[in-house]
């Protein structure tokens, strides 16, 4: 069966709630002045989702029909070299509104790459742009529809999340800027589950885990809502239920649905809230030595939740439901490792002289996060994330945040990593 989901509703809480709700829990705290014990709520906003969403089998059918409800007459597919195949198909569904192809999306979405195919998309007199593929082609479809204000339509093929957020990540000489902006959102998502039953399981693996990045951090993230909370952790149970059974039967149809609804979930929370030091450390690292995204990820997620456990409890209660062990860090550390996914940035290609570089540039910039980044601690993790060590989770409870500060951060907005 396939699903359309369009615009979600705001979300206003009443005096009628469950107090003992883990998404209430997150907005929710007991005065400390020893005269109640009454439990007050949070101030929030929460911002709805503006693109539609298909969601199904063999969706992609309908794109011809989605392109044309957008008044799109030129359209130009991209893709990266190795999808060329899947844009080739996509280009026949289109019919005689497809005027080209670019298949040279790239990682990290290079600004030269952006430029040749603005170039392209001149020389075909395109009214619009198609994504087909992962984060790549999905970034570079934002880089040309800011510079344009060209409407787009994705079909991810990756659990990436990149097509569900007003987020756009470039690279130009060896420095990744991310930036939030409304003009960048996709106007349509066609999720077709069968264009992900082909991804190899271990590039299946890492992807999750990417998406799985974006819930977590949406867990503790400065804007939180309620709806954001309540998604993420949806997510997360979807992706920890469905990566096992796909690394070891690519081809599980109900594994594949499973994670792809999980990786949308995590990609409209991602778009939604902002995120902290996992996302800026994960940009430094693949801005500057050109590590492969979804790998960099994997390997830093379980480092950077031990960094900020003392200053998340109620995120770290939520994760450990989908991740038991020791603790919320290494029941992510354990978990990877289960699903055979890279655990050490040297596995990546990053030299060990890079650490300390890296630490710099991760705390140049000031912006939130749970726990204040400290560069003693962010090198120390780095290091540890380098030679494939277990996150350690025995120091920095001094620098959690208290209860009044969780709060104020909440309610003062957000500066997104």
């Amino acid at each position: 069966m396939n699903t359309v989901f369009g615009r979600q509703s705001s979300l206003s809480l009443t005096d009628t709630v469950d107090v003992h709700h883990p998404s209430v829990d997150a907005f929710s705290h007991k005065q400390r002045n020893g005269r109640t014990g009454e439990i007050l709520m949070k101030k929030f906003v929460h911002r709805g989702q503006i693109t539609k969403v298909v969601f199904g089998s063999g969706t992609r059918s309908r794109v011809a029909d989605e392109a044309d409800a957008l008044g799109c007459r030129r359209v130009l597919v991209l893709s990266t070299p190795g999808q060329v195949d899947r844009a080739a198909e996509i280009r026949e569904l289109l019919g005689a509104s497809a005027v080209g192809t670019f298949a040279g999306a790239a990682p990290h979405t290079p600004v030269e790459v952006t430029e040749r195919a603005l170039a392209h998309a001149g020389s075909v007199g395109a009214d619009s742009v198609i994504a087909i593929g992962g984060g790549s082609t999905i970034g570079l479809g934002k880089a040309i529809a800011v510079r344009t204000g060209l409407p787009q339509l994705a079909l991810p093929t990756t659990y990436a999340g990149s097509e569900m957020t007003p987020i756009l990540g470039e690279t130009e000489g060896r420095r990744k800027t991310t930036r939030r902006l409304a003009e960048v959102l996709v106007k349509t998502v066609v999720y077709d589950v069968d264009l992900t039953r082909t991804l190899p399981a271990a590039i299946s693996v890492v992807s999750g885990l990417n998406a799985m990045a974006h819930a977590v951090e949406a867990l503790y993230a400065q804007d939180q809502d309620p709806v954001a909370f309540l998604m993420a952790g949806e997510a997360i149970d979807a992706l920890t239920r469905s990566l096992p059974v796909i690394a070891r039967r690519p081809n599980d149809g109900a594994a594949r649905s499973d994670a792809l609804y999980g990786a949308w979930l995590a990609g409209t929370c991602l778009g939604t809230v902002g995120m902290a030091l996992h996302h800026k450390v994960c940009h430094v690292l693949g801005g500057t030595f050109g590590l492969p995204h979804a790998e960099t990820h994997a390997v830093v997620l379980p480092h950077v939740v031990a960094y900020n456990s003392p200053a998340a409890p109620q995120a770290m209660r939520r994760l450990a439901q989908a991740l038991p062990g020791k603790d919320a860090a290494n029941g992510l550390f354990d978990f990877t490792g289960r699903l055979g996914a890279p655990r050490a940035l040297r596995d990546l290609g990053m030299p060990e002289s890079g650490i300390e570089q890296a630490a710099d540039l991760i705390v140049r910039d000031g912006y939130w996060n749970p726990r204040p980044v400290d560069r003693t601690a962010v090198q120390a993790f780095l290091a540890r994330a380098w030679a494939g060590e277990r996150p350690s989770t025995s120091s920095g409870a001094q620098h959690a945040h208290t209860d009044s500060a969780i709060e104020h951060s909440i309610t003062t907005g957000a500066c997104h990593a």
